[in-house]
This record gives C-alpha cells, sequence and structure tokens, in this order.
C-alpha cells in the first residue's frame, strides 16, 4: 500500500519535472538541428586501430571508423571518419561498434563532398541517468518540498537562459542584468520553496541587501585588484559575441554576484529558520536575546560555509593551480603566481562570495529577530 503511495507520487513527480524541462531539451534539439554540419552519428564498424606512443610515452589508440548519420540531411547515410594519423590528440579515445558521437561535416569542394571529424561522444544517455538519479533522490528526501525545488530549478533556469544571456549579448548592463534576473531568481526559489510566509518575506528582503553589498565590495575589489575580466581564452573569445561589444569587467561582476545568490539563499533562510525556532523554544525573550543566540549559531554557520566556498572555486580552479605550481609552470615564485589574472580573479571571486556570507549572517539574523518578537508582541 505505501510501496504504490510512493509510486504514484514519484510518477506525479517525474511528469512535473519533464513538464519543466521538456521544452529546453526541445530548444536545444532544434537549435542542434538547424546547424546542418554538426550531427549525431553511430560508430557501425571499426575499419583499422592502431597503437602508438606519444613523446611522453603515453600509448594512444588511433582507428578509423565507417560511421551512420543519425539526423538532419546525414540521417542514414554512411560515411568514413580517418582517425589515424601523425597528430597527437589530447584525450586518446576510443571508440566501440554502437557507441553514438557527436561529427561534424566541413565542405570539402562545391561539389557536395565533406571531411568528417568526430568532437565528442553522445553523452546524453549518461546525463539522462543521472538526472534520473537526482530526481529520484530529491523526490525520496525532500518529498513536496523537493518537488517545489525542481520547480524554482527550471524557473533559474529559464531566466538565466532566456533572459539574463540574450539581454547581456545584446549590450545591456550585465549587472543591472544580473541583478534584476537575481531578484526574480530569489523569489522562486524563496516562496516556491518556502511558501508566501513572513519568513520568505525576511529571506527576500535579507538576500537583497546582502547582495547589494556584494556587488559594492566586488567592485571595489575589481578596481582594487585592476581585474580586466579576460583571464582565459574562453573569456576572450566573448569579445565580439553578440550584436554589442560585451563589457567583460562587468561580465566578470556579474558572475561574482550569480555566484553568491546560491550561498546567501542557503545562509539566510537558515538563520532565519533558527531565529523562529529559538522564539518558539522560549517566547518570553527579548529580540537582543534572540539575536545573540542566532548569531551564534550564524558565526558557526560562516566559518562551515566559508570553507566550503573555498573548496568549491578550488575545485572548479584545479587544473590551473596543478599547472602552477608543477616543474612546467611559467612562474617562479608565489608572488607571480597570485598576480596572474586567472588567479587573481579566482581569489577575489571566492573572497567576495565569502564576504557576502558574513554580511548576510547579522543582517538576516537582525531582520529576522526584530520582526518576529515584534509579530508575537503585536498578536
Amino acid at each position: 500500500m505505501y510501496l504504490n503511495k510512493y509510486i504514484i507520487m514519484f510518477k506525479r513527480f517525474l511528469l512535473i519535472s519533464i513538464f519543466i524541462f521538456f521544452p529546453f531539451f526541445c530548444l536545444a534539439s532544434e537549435d542542434q538541428a538547424s546547424l546542418d554540419n554538426v550531427f549525431n552519428a553511430k560508430v557501425i564498424e571499426i575499419l583499422e586501430e592502431v597503437e602508438k606512443y606519444s613523446t611522453q610515452g603515453e600509448k594512444i589508440i588511433q582507428q578509423n571508423l565507417k560511421l551512420q548519420g543519425l539526423e538532419g540531411i546525414f540521417n542514414d547515410k554512411e560515411f568514413i571518419f580517418y582517425g589515424i594519423g601523425d597528430i597527437e590528440l589530447i584525450g586518446n579515445k576510443k571508440y566501440s561498434v554502437g557507441e553514438k558521437v557527436l561529427v561534424i561535416a566541413t565542405p570539402k569542394n562545391s561539389s557536395g563532398d565533406y571531411d568528417y571529424y568526430i568532437t565528442e561522444k553522445n553523452r546524453s544517455n549518461g546525463l539522462i541517468i543521472i538526472f534520473g538519479f537526482f530526481l529520484l533522490l530529491l523526490f525520496l528526501i525532500g518529498k513536496w518540498k523537493g518537488v517545489r525545488s525542481v520547480l524554482s530549478l527550471g524557473l533559474t533556469f529559464f531566466v538565466i537562459i532566456f533572459f539574463m544571456v540574450p539581454q547581456i549579448m545584446n549590450g545591456s548592463s550585465p549587472v543591472f542584468i544580473v541583478l534584476f534576473s537575481s531578484l526574480l531568481i530569489l523569489l522562486f526559489i524563496v516562496y516556491l520553496t518556502e511558501g508566501f510566509s513572513l519568513r520568505s518575506h525576511l529571506a527576500v528582503l535579507s538576500i537583497f541587501i546582502s547582495l547589494i553589498l556584494v556587488v559594492a565590495f566586488s567592485s571595489f575589489f575589481i578596481f582594487l585588484t585592476k581585474l580586466t575580466g579576460i583571464f582565459s581564452e574562453d573569456v576572450f573569445a566573448l569579445i565580439n559575441v553578440g550584436q554589442q561589444t560585451l563589457n567583460l569587467k562587468g561580465l566578470l561582476l556579474a558572475g561574482m554576484i550569480i555566484g553568491a545568490l546560491g550561498v546567501l539563499d542557503d545562509v539566510v533562510i537558515s538563520q532565519i529558520v533558527s531565529v523562529e525556532k529559538i522564539i518558539e523554544a522560549n517566547p518570553y525573550q527579548s529580540w537582543k536575546e534572540v539575536f545573540k543566540k542566532a548569531q551564534a549559531i550564524g558565526v558557526s554557520h560562516i566559518s562551515s560555509m566559508t570553507n566550503t566556498l573555498f573548496l568549491a572555486y578550488a575545485g572548479a580552479s584545479l587544473p590551473l593551480l596543478i599547472l602552477f605550481v608543477s616543474d612546467n609552470s611559467p612562474f617562479s615564485n608565489f608572488s607571480q603566481i597570485i598576480n596572474n589574472e586567472a588567479v587573481s580573479t579566482e581569489i577575489v571571486r571566492a573572497l567576495s562570495g565569502s564576504l557576502g556570507i558574513i554580511l548576510a549572517v547579522p543582517i538576516s539574523t537582525f531582520i529576522a529577530s526584530w520582526a518576529f518578537i515584534y509579530k508575537k508582541d503585536n498578536k
């Protein structure tokens, strides 16, 4: 009986998730299909396979493959990918019969002939399995609150992809657009997961105040460290993207704002709930007493969340850090490493997010303590 109940609930949850995310998958498929020279294909035969060794002694497997197109103008078309050559490819990718891959077709001449290159393995099935597993755990542990979190996730994705990014590409101020988008995302996240309540109102107010302070301090940090926003080849490629020239320094600041938003949400909601429970345990306290007790909880939260934030940024930048401390590093000392813009950017990003946490704790604790005590006294 209970098993059937949970099965029905999970089916409903899955339907809601599909309803939210399916339009995005469809749009992605349409965009992919519009690129006639980029398509999915399947390996139907391994024509030849050789083993070679790189200059570093690493074994490299190269293959000539017969492929079959799976979409667009190349659907059901068979062609050859020549992967055996003198060029050493990074990644040493080996393919098997039946495996799906992403192929780009480059016109060879005006008669309609193409050269074919495998760019990536098709990872769709693996990603779908991971996403399904994520939804299952979220449903089993989070119950209907987990459903609401998926709704907020879908709406967040929609705001970022279909409003924020196009506006930035059209030349709008990245900081203004991201602040406005953050407010929309904030409303979705808080009110969908926490409901329409005093707790939610206080959370939105506290997070937005903290976010404004993060913008102010991050702007000052970027000015102080003379960051340009161009710290990698990927960012440099954005210069000519869109109808207008992108403000890369503004884009850097916008990225810091988005990064801080998720952390602030967690910290602020936790603090407001702590204040609420402290008052429930003993309603006969002044707001100063409540503030002091909740602030003690927040101090512990600050240390753990700051550590988490630094570890997250360190994990994302691990290949870069390994390069800098290796024998092949172009830098000879610590001073040269931290003065590199890529490293300086990550340091400023981590410190800005941590500053947001530090500021959010007393701000949310103060606002929640005063508001809940005021509500209790005026019942």
